[in-house]
């Protein structure tokens, strides 16, 4: 919904005046360690670290044991090593049976983690302001909960046996060689060394290559939503030649970005995979153990061992890359999760009284001051008024005035930046998020429903009620008609969004929704904007009904609706340039005089009308 011509800003605390550091919005958003987000299961992954390094434990000893065996078989050609034999099997079953057990333990913690990411994300949601909630966005916070905790499931189940052969493998592999020949242990380190130094100088410009690359990718993504979803403007406008255009610019850059990370690290990248490879160590090692076996300097099981293990270093740099890459990664969805978790909930104000002075209106607005980002200019300046128990006061004015934002400051989808906002007496930052939303209820132009049936849709809010206490509802609300003419009646599914009933019955599920809820205050924010005739005058009815016995706020365009309002409040720029009754506002001859006869002019606009002076023109 449009928020009265005001861009939203970003988060910030509005409750004070000041901006804390926190709550303004980094200009790049910073990488973090994911191993922070990790601890609700962290036992469970050094557990399956734990687990893969005896796996590549017991890799490393099925090699040792062979060249035992091959050994004892040079020194006694008539005997069988049957021992380290079967030493080979227990080991490979042990290396089998704790990459399986690491894999399973790594699995576990990863889908742990998903559930307790996904409903502290979700819980944090319900207890944040909803002005935040609008200010990100809906598809940028599913994409946290949905996307980014996915990249840390795949980091968690993943990483673990990345870990065990990117560090723990080299080491012992490195101190079995240093036993066995250090000579050709250092020949195995060389070439390890001069891949990695290569690696390294193809790497030199990967952190600005990567930003490139994902800025790049994200103009494509947004170019091909942009394209798909303007697909009727486009037919109709400009035949595709300028959207499809900014989608050919996106690509562009995209290739040109790929093609600058292939000239400058394709070559050196390609060169270290190739050193690093078991071929040139192997054949290093080879040459070297045959001048030294030549030489009578070393036996020829130690070579054969040297050779069945030398390779473990070089190839522990490929899963060491890789996990580099999956932490790059992974931090930037950590960050945004972390942003999220870290979002300032609406609390309550220990410091402000809550107890209520005697005879106080059941709202008021004192000095209320109110801008949606530090450097936008006020939405509301100084906006002081007094609602009376049980009464109807109206809000009207130009697009931009400040109408909804009135409205939607009253349960706190942002706190006021100068000023307090009292119910009954009591400023409303004093209260408890559910106790202020207990007294409150909002019926808005789009009505949200659930993939849910009719009775759970108008049972939100209130889980036990009655059968008979949703019916009398609906009935209030002008809805058993049309419900009780569906198939299943309350149990028909409204699908996602609503989507299977029209706007005017989703109001009316909307109004009875807040009937069941009966809470004091009623907030209508140009209830019946979308509605044609047929559905209006129901509307109008069930609105009657809801609004009997309330006090009521009505945010209004269609100013014949609010004609007989107790108290009409006309915004101007923010601030409240008239307030009165209907008559003494039209004979004050003021801004409200001018909308309605704008709204008259609206009303008696007709198809003849607009095309009568073409006519004439023709006839000329």
């Amino acid at each position: 919904m449009a928020m009265d011509g005001q861009a939203l800003g970003p988060r910030q605390d509005t409750s004070r005046q000041d901006t804390s550091p926190q709550d303004a919005p980094p200009a790049r958003r910073r990488r973090v360690s994911p191993w922070g987000i990790l601890k609700p299961v962290r036992p469970r992954i050094w557990l399956a670290m734990a687990i893969s390094a005896g796996s590549a434990l017991f890799t490393l000893a099925v090699m040792v044991l062979l060249m035992a065996a091959v050994g004892q078989l040079a020194a006694e050609p008539g005997s069988l090593p049957w021992g380290l034999f079967a030493g080979v099997v227990i080991c490979t079953i042990g290396a089998y049976v704790a990459r399986l057990g690491a894999f399973n333990q790594a699995h576990y913690a990863a889908f742990r983690l998903e559930r307790l990411l996904r409903n502290g994300l979700a819980a944090r949601l319900a207890r944040v302001p909803l002005g935040y909630v609008e200010t990100q966005g809906a598809g940028a916070l599913a994409k946290v909960i949905h996307d980014d905790v996915k990249a840390l499931h795949v980091f968690v189940a993943d990483s673990t046996p990345l870990y065990a052969r990117a560090y723990v493998t080299p080491v012992v592999t490195l101190a079995v060689l240093l036993w066995l020949d250090w000579r050709l242990a250092l020949v195995t380190l060389a070439v390890l060394g001069l891949g990695y130094g290569i690696l390294t100088r193809a790497q030199r410009r990967r952190r600005d290559m990567v930003r490139a690359y994902n800025a790049a990718r994200e103009k494509v993504s947004a170019a091909v939503v942009e394209y798909v979803q303007a697909m009727p403007v486009v037919r109709n406008f400009d035949s595709g030649q300028q959207s499809f255009g900014r989608y050919q610019a996106a690509l562009d850059g995209y290739l040109k970005v790929m093609l600058d990370w292939y000239r400058a690290a394709g070559f050196p990248a390609r060169f270290s995979w190739l050193v690093l490879s078991p071929m040139p160590t192997l054949t290093l090692v080879l040459g070297a153990g045959l001048i030294l076996t030549a030489a009578g300097d070393l036996e020829m099981s130690r070579w054969l061992g040297v050779l069945l293990i030398c390779t473990g270093m070089a190839e522990a740099m490929m899963p060491m890359m890789m996990l580099r890459h999956m932490i790059e990664k992974v931090s930037l969805s950590v960050a945004r999760i972390e942003e999220v978790m870290q979002a300032r909930e609406l609390e309550r104000r220990a410091d402000l009284p809550v107890a209520a002075p005697e005879g106080a209106p059941a709202l008021s607005f004192e000095g209320v001051r109110f801008a949606y980002g530090p450097d936008l200019a006020p939405a509301l300046r100084d906006v002081s008024f007094a609602v009376a128990q049980g009464s109807v006061t109206a809000l009207v004015g130009p697009s931009g005035a400040g109408k909804t934002t009135v409205a939607r400051l009253i349960p706190r989808f942002w706190d006021v930046t100068a000023g307090r906002i009292c119910l009954d007496g009591t400023d409303i930052r004093a209260l408890a998020p559910d106790d202020l939303l207990e007294k409150v209820a909002f019926v808005f132009q789009e009505s949200f429903l659930f993939a849910d049936t009719i009775a759970g849709n108008i049972r939100i809010g209130r889980p036990d009620a009655s059968d008979e206490q949703v019916i009398a509802a609906a009935r209030a609300a002008q809805a058993d008609g049309f419900i009780r003419a569906l198939p299943q009646g309350y149990d028909t599914p409204v699908g996602e969004r609503g989507v299977f009933l029209s706007g005017g019955q989703r109001q009316r599920i909307a109004i009875a929704r807040a009937l069941l809820q009966d809470r004091p205050l009623l907030v209508l924010d140009e209830a019946t904007a979308f509605a044609d005739p047929e559905n209006e005058a129901e509307l109008i009815a069930a609105l009657s009904e809801l609004m009997r016995g309330r006090t009521v706020i009505m945010v209004a365009h269609r100013l014949a609706t609010i004609r007989d309002a107790d108290q009409i409040l006309v915004f101007e720029r923010g601030r409240i340039a008239e307030r009165g009754s209907h008559d003494a506002l039209l004979e004050a001859g003021g801004t409200y005089a001018r909308l309605w006869q704008n709204y008259e002019k609206a009303q008696s606009w007709s198809l003849g009308a607009a095309r009568a002076p073409v006519t004439a023109e023709v006839a000329r």
